[in-house]
């Protein structure tokens, strides 16, 4: 395989570059990077991958475009909002550069066919944004033994590092077990600085980089953390733990319940759905945690609004006689609020209402 005379214009400063090179761009051209999520984290790692002329490249997600995204999912606009993400960013990275091979699954990733869509690829970046999905990427990927980029961010702060790399850590490494549920609020609860992505998955995409050209030092055996707030970065030492991997096959990973591990699936509470709780009658008492200016506003029944983070200071207003239907946007912050009155307080009578208001 060959660079053409438009590939070498286009990658000039590439071939101009000591530690690049034509033999170095011949890397990029010949690497198979898999990209998990195409969101905030995605978005600007894709950019970089296709810029830098990774000649292959995946590009999983089963989500729309919304227009809550475009704060921060810098690869799409208005036009976009209510596309597949996958089949969006494919559409606009095809136009930046054209010498790029894209293969794009809008399936959603589950234990059942993450085996398929890695197994070709030779490096996994995820941009994913929850527990469950994490431990199955780094799961999977100890079991085909692909090295992963991580990548998270929350509020002000991001982190990245480079698991299962040369034998190093992996993420059950550095999260041997989950946190509780409800501890770790995601982006869509408390929200996030729209910069902060295109930081970190600027450096994602760089630790792929430097994975392919086999240059520098990458994150593995390290966490690097970024603060917006403060504008700094603080290194934090990972180490292999002796932890035995949670699966040794495939069969053993398409049977792992990633849900119920993560504590998604504990069953603690009941729950309702929005169809049948908007069927209720007026007398039905709500507990709303949603902050204030959240909408839709639930005008036909009796509501106390209470965000989350005020639910402590509050509890005396929270009936423990009569059933409370718990909601929020999505039902994450309602199932939160629901896990931390049961197991602190004891309460028995509230039901959440599954998938929020706008789930």
């Amino acid at each position: 395989m060959t660079l053409s005379a438009a590939e070498k214009k286009r990658y000039d400063r590439h071939l101009r570059l000591k530690d690049v090179g034509h033999k170095g761009q011949l890397k990029f051209k010949n690497a198979r990077v898999l990209v998990v999520g195409a969101g905030g984290l995605g978005c600007p790692a894709l950019l970089y991958l296709t810029a830098a002329g990774v000649g292959t490249i995946g590009i999983i997600d089963f989500d729309d475009v919304d227009e809550s995204n475009l704060q921060r999912q810098v690869l799409f606009d208005i036009n976009d909002i209510g596309e597949n993400k996958a089949h969006a960013a494919k559409k606009k990275l095809s136009t930046q550069n054209p010498f790029i091979n894209f293969i794009v699954s809008d399936q959603k990733l589950t234990n059942k066919n993450a085996i398929k869509l890695f197994t070709d690829f030779d490096i996994i970046l995820d941009g994913t944004d929850n527990f469950a999905t994490r431990y199955l990427v780094n799961d999977a990927c100890v079991l085909l033994g692909k090295p992963l980029i991580y990548g998270a961010i929350n509020k002000f702060e991001g982190q990245v590092s480079v698991f299962n790399y040369k034998e190093g850590p992996t993420y059950r490494c550095l999260f041997p077990v989950p946190p509780e549920p409800g501890s770790v609020r995601s982006c869509s609860d408390v929200g996030v600085l729209g910069i902060l992505p295109g930081i970190i998955g600027a450096h994602q995409a760089n630790e792929a980089l430097k994975i392919i050209l086999g240059i520098g030092t990458t994150l593995s055996g390290r966490i690097l953390v970024y603060n917006a707030l403060e504008s700094s970065f603080t290194e934090l030492a990972l180490e292999k733990t002796t932890f035995q991997p949670a699966v040794s096959n495939e069969k053993e990973l398409v049977e792992y319940n990633y849900d119920f591990f993560c504590g998604i699936e504990t069953g603690i509470y009941n729950s309702i759905s929005r169809v049948d709780f908007e069927a209720l009658t007026e007398e039905t008492l709500v507990l709303d945690v949603r902050e204030s200016w959240e909408e839709p506003k639930v005008y036909n029944k009796k509501v106390l609004e209470i965000p989350l983070e005020e639910i402590p200071n509050n509890l005396k207003s929270i009936p423990s006689n009569e059933p409370v239907y718990v909601i929020c946007q999505k039902g994450s912050r309602s199932a939160s609020a629901i896990s931390f009155l049961e197991k602190e307080y004891s309460f028995q009578n509230l039901i959440n209402v599954s998938g929020g208001m706008i789930g």
